[in-house]
């Protein structure tokens, strides 16, 4: 967006009397002072609660995409208080896990040493940057008055039935030595260290959100949020209708088993030629014959070293044939059962049916095995015996064949009659993608896992009275290879009596995922403080669901989701009066610079520090919200910030020299107005940089001319810019004689009828038919406008003669019938 107001250069960055370096250390040590961001929690009449989602502390410390979202963020908090909201913007760190363990581990240093020095860095720059955050509630996931409530959610799904703990299928990264979420490893490679991720079979515990599935997607519709992260939930919910199939399975051992698939296709079950079962399905062992014992063998192992993207997202398929055949309930044939890698134990029943006619992967599959290929569906113009150079997959419009009883039908009839036929070896299912949530991480930079391991008790939850579990100062807290969490080599703390016998126990030492951390803290930050709750009730039911959360796209599926999934836990144990925590959610975008990405390996990360040093925070501020939409990001380019100082400066010279005397100018009144109303409606929908545009636009108006401003032209531009420079308004409303915070002033009053433009555009059409859009006076008489249409020659061709009628609607429409 071209900057309006660098067109005068007599207001240069050199403008006597704005002192950003003075100015801004003023108004930070007078907010302190004064409580001016402090939120009367417990009091407030309109309560707010704005909320920006809570940074990872680096080493590095604030980096420009922080701060362009803490930004954003702190315009609508205080755009909102100038409405005359009570505004509670809060600020923490998200300070546990492997970032800051592997960094801790690289640098020589205990993490328990180097994430206060972050922290305290962070919240300098913080401070620098004029951001509204009340330091009273601030919080760390690493510290013990948090993580004893962070057990405590564990143990209120415990409660419930929502927490258990299984042997399961995980990727392993080798080089950080835990377990990888399926998004961190790329390419068959961890995201972090770049080694090969194998995989491993390992006791975690995992929290019951499969059971929330249709829930957390219903409520995709009673929420505010962008379109683009509701799909991205929806995409990762992942809802299919279908039905279940039973198949009948003969083991080597003569014993019946049956093979359960899941099946979207209900309708190209006489398709299905073969069975594909994981090699970690329970039955894979009774299934194989004596003859194929040692491939099957050799095949488990090999899959054992696979990740479980890789084998997800391998074009290359493998398998073995286990020797042992189920039976096709639809065609009473038998068909064989095989096994491989693409098909995950963890995924629907471990098991699928293998219909190559109608799908890519199966047909690559019975391609290479030369697996009998079926068509079952025919497309326009398709004969039932035509062959099948490929998996005709794009069939939903087509026609059943080679089906029996299904032969004829549609796609979707077959689906339903289908299941008449299979009779009791099928049902109808819904079946969500989502899996249920591994909490388990074998590190030691996290919360321990609030349980305790008995010989005569077995699996013993540590009584609330005893939180937290604290963390154990552990020197050596480097992982090893053994799967076993570092906390386990403690001695001292992992032998711990049985809360429930008094016997010895074993703590568990595995500690929960950071997503844990983070899927509650929003409702902490009102209650910091108070060490005998997790969240007040009373306060919790005035401040929340949070009324505005603003975060990245990066976290619109995980975080969000597993945010959602605890809300609705605690409302269901009676604990929450609301199970939604974030009606109202906007993802932000990115910063790049110079067209490219930012990263250290270029050399082109922005240093916060550095620009407000130069230019100052209000200015910096001001750049980043008019680098692009808010919700799309920007490209930083330096030479680009001198304009909102430019503009900055002009606003501080209009201060100093407005005068009082007559009345101010009509038009630029008008203008005034119009601005009002334009900033406060691009604020409300987060289009700063809009905003921005429209206030250098009327800085223009206003100094148009070499003109001294009025007073009543300047001082209502002081809270409008107040949102994106606050220092410099506290500053110049101060000076102008206004009492108290300049937000605490309200937003300027808008005037409709000052705003409203003399002249408005009036219709004209001819017979009906629009030929003109014309400019004239609001007040416009018929005969004016007629005559006034008449000069534009775009009308005048079509008018060759007198008139017959003219309807004329007063402001809005001249219709002309020749």
């Amino acid at each position: 967006m071209e900057d309006s107001a660098t067109s005068d250069d007599r207001f240069s960055s050199n403008a006597p009397g704005y002192d950003p370096s003075a100015i801004e250390p003023k108004w930070q040590r007078l907010w302190a002072e004064r409580g001016t961001n402090s939120t009367d929690i417990e009091n407030a009449a309109r309560p707010f609660y704005t909320l920006m989602m809570f940074p990872y502390p680096s080493a590095e410390g604030l980096h420009v995409g922080n701060l362009f979202a803490f930004t954003g963020n702190d315009i609508y908090g205080r755009f909102q208080r100038l409405q005359g909201y009570n505004v509670f913007e809060p600020f923490g760190y998200d300070a546990f896990g492997i970032h800051s363990e592997n960094f801790a581990l690289k640098k020589g240093v205990h993490p328990m040493d180097l994430i206060p020095k972050n922290i305290a860095n962070f919240r300098r720059q913080v401070e620098r940057a004029g951001l509204m955050v009340d330091w009273r509630y601030t919080l760390s996931t690493t510290e013990p008055d948090y993580y004893k409530w962070t057990q405590w959610v564990f143990l209120q799904l415990l409660k419930r039935g929502l927490a258990y703990k299984k042997k399961a299928a995980v990727n392993w990264c080798p080089g950080c030595k835990t377990v990888l979420a399926n998004e961190q490893v790329v390419g068959g490679l961890c995201e972090r260290s770049n080694d090969p991720v194998e995989q491993r079979l390992l006791e975690q515990w995992f929290f019951r959100i499969s059971d929330y599935a249709g829930r957390l997607l219903d409520n995709l519709e009673k929420i505010d949020w962008s379109e683009t992260t509701k799909t991205a939930q929806r995409n990762w919910l992942g809802r299919s209708e279908g039905a279940e199939v039973e198949f009948a399975a003969t083991c080597a051992t003569g014993e019946k088993a049956d093979i359960r698939v899941f099946t979207t296709r209900a309708d190209t079950i006489y398709g299905a030629t073969y069975l594909v079962v994981a090699p970690e399905h329970p039955l894979v062992a009774p299934l194989t014959t004596a003859p194929q014992s040692a491939e099957v063998e050799s095949y488990r192992k090999r899959t054992e070293k696979q990740d479980i993207v890789s084998r997800k997202t391998g074009t290359e398929k493998t398998g073995v044939f286990s020797g042992s055949y189920a039976v096709n309930a639809a065609t009473g044939k038998p068909i064989p059962i095989w096994i491989s890698d693409y098909v995950l134990m963890e995924y629907g029943t471990g098991a699928i049916m293998g219909v190559p006619g109608h799908d890519e992967r199966d047909f690559e599959f019975a391609t290479k095995f030369k697996l009998p290929i079926v068509r079952v569906v025919c497309g326009d113009g398709e004969t039932e015996n035509a062959p099948l150079e490929a998996a005709l997959t794009d069939c939903d419009e087509g026609r059943i064949v080679n089906s029996g009883p299904l032969d004829g039908l549609t796609v979707d009839a077959a689906k339903k009659k289908a299941l008449e036929v299979l009779g009791a070896s099928a049902k109808p299912v819904v079946n969500f993608r989502l899996h249920d949530w591994c909490i388990s991480r074998q590190r030691y930079w996290g919360p321990p896992i609030p349980i305790i391991y008995c010989d005569d008790c077995g699996v013993v939850p540590v009584p609330e009275k005893d939180l937290p579990v604290i963390l154990p100062f552990v020197e050596d807290f480097k992982p090893d290879d053994s799967g076993v969490s570092p906390l386990a080599r403690h001695e001292e703390w992992y032998r711990v009596a049985c809360p429930t016998c008094g016997k010895q126990g074993r703590r568990e030492t595995d500690v929960s995922d950071t997503f844990l951390d983070s899927a509650w803290y929003f409702l902490r930050y009102p209650t910091v403080g108070n060490d005998g709750v997790a969240f007040d009730r009373t306060i919790t039911k005035k401040w929340l669901p949070v009324d505005s959360y603003i975060g990245g796209n990066e976290h619109a599926v995980l975080h969000l989701l597993y945010s959602r999934f605890v809300t609705m836990v605690l409302h269901d144990a009676g604990l929450l009066d609301f199970e939604e925590p974030f009606p109202r959610f906007r993802a932000h975008g990115l910063i790049i610079r110079e067209g490219a990405k930012m990263s250290k390996t270029k050399g082109n990360v922005v240093n916060p520090d550095e620009y407000i040093e130069s230019w100052g925070a209000d200015a910096f501020r001001t750049y980043l919200m008019f680098l692009g939409p808010f919700e799309e990001g920007g490209d930083f380019r330096d030479q680009s910030i001198s304009g909102p100082r430019r503009f900055l400066d002009r606003l501080w010279s209009s201060v100093q020299t407005m005068h009082a005397e007559g009345t101010p100018d009509a038009q630029v009144m008008k203008k005034l107005h119009q601005t009002i109303k334009k900033v406060g409606d691009d604020i409300s929908r987060l289009s700063y940089n809009t905003a921005i545009a429209a206030m250098m636009e009327y800085i223009n108006v206003v100094r148009r001319g070499e003109r001294r401003p009025h007073r009543d032209e300047v001082i209502p531009l002081v809270p409008m810019v107040s949102p994106f420079a606050p220092h410099i308004a506290e500053e110049l409303w101060e000076q102008s004689g206004q009492k108290g915070s300049v937000f605490d002033g309200g937003w300027p009053e808008f005037d409709a009828a000052l705003a409203t433009e003399d002249n408005i555009e009036l219709i004209v059409q001819v017979n009906g038919k629009l030929r003109a859009k014309i400019q004239v006076p609001r007040d416009v008489s018929q005969d004016r406008a007629m005559e006034l249409a008449m000069g534009d020659s775009a009308v005048a061709k079509f008018v060759t003669g007198p008139a017959k009628k003219i309807i004329f609607v007063p402001a809005r429409l001249l219709n002309i019938v020749v």
